[in-house]
């Protein structure tokens, strides 16, 4: 078949014009390319295809792609790299604190763009991204989530952890080196909209080092990012 072996990537934007120049472009660097025009219309292609990488627009109708992010992350671990106009340092920081993994100026420089999807596909790959999701296995240096017992693993040996506890830290495992401000975290687990969440997730995430760090007063794994969030280091 044509697309066999081909990696997809899924391109979101509701200028039509925007689409169809980077679909092109990755056309023709051989990948499969998706196309929609709302956050909708994304999150319909995400859960109906085998999707690899998303670029998508921030401001889109019907549905943001701060939205999208969040409903497509619920289910699907992979790239995704923001696509929008505006360049400025907190443009890109909001861009990457709603869980997106780079972020790319309009208007793009072709040759760039398809370096940065080669890039953030090899990395998701050999991060144990795409390829440890079939396996339902997540490793990170001394830490191992297996996805289909829902139990992670130090150095070998299975930690205890309560069932709010494990929703964080799969949300966290399955996302290495992405930070999660407290407000998507408490959102994402405890599925309710978030009013002062930032204490109770420091609690959670206080007990979790406990159980999983050497020594939990300079964790190595479970860090804060002052004024953005919680992250899982790579390792």
């Amino acid at each position: 078949m044509e697309n066999e072996g081909k990696k997809t990537v899924l391109v979101v934007d509701d200028d039509r014009d925007i689409v169809h120049a980077i679909a092109v472009t990755l056309e023709r660097a051989g990948f499969r390319v998706l196309r929609a025009y709302d956050g909708v219309e994304a999150v319909d292609a995400a859960e109906k295809n085998e999707v690899h990488l998303l670029i998508i627009d921030l401001m889109m109708p019907r549905m943001d792609g701060r939205t999208a992010i969040a409903r497509i992350r619920e289910t699907k671990n992979l790239p995704i790299l923001i696509l929008s106009a505006k360049s400025e340092d907190a443009d890109k920081i909001d861009g990457l604190s709603v869980g997106a993994d780079d972020y790319i100026t309009k208007p793009f420089n072709p040759a760039e763009l398809v370096a940065r999807v080669h890039s953030h596909l090899r990395r998701y790959t050999s991060l144990g991204g795409i390829e440890a999701e079939r396996k339902n296995v997540v490793v990170n240096g001394r830490l191992t989530y297996r996805l289909d017992e829902r139990t992670l693993y130090a150095d070998g040996e299975p930690v205890r952890l309560t069932a709010t506890e494990t929703k964080i830290v799969e949300l966290l495992m399955l996302n290495p080196g992405r930070v999660f401000p407290a407000e998507e975290i408490y959102r994402r687990v405890w599925n309710e909209p978030a009013f002062s969440a930032e204490n109770t997730v420091m609690v959670h995430i206080r007990r979790i080092r406990e159980k999983i760090e050497i020594d939990p007063s300079a964790p190595e794994y479970l860090t804060v990012v002052w004024g953005l969030g919680y992250e899982i280091k790579k390792h």
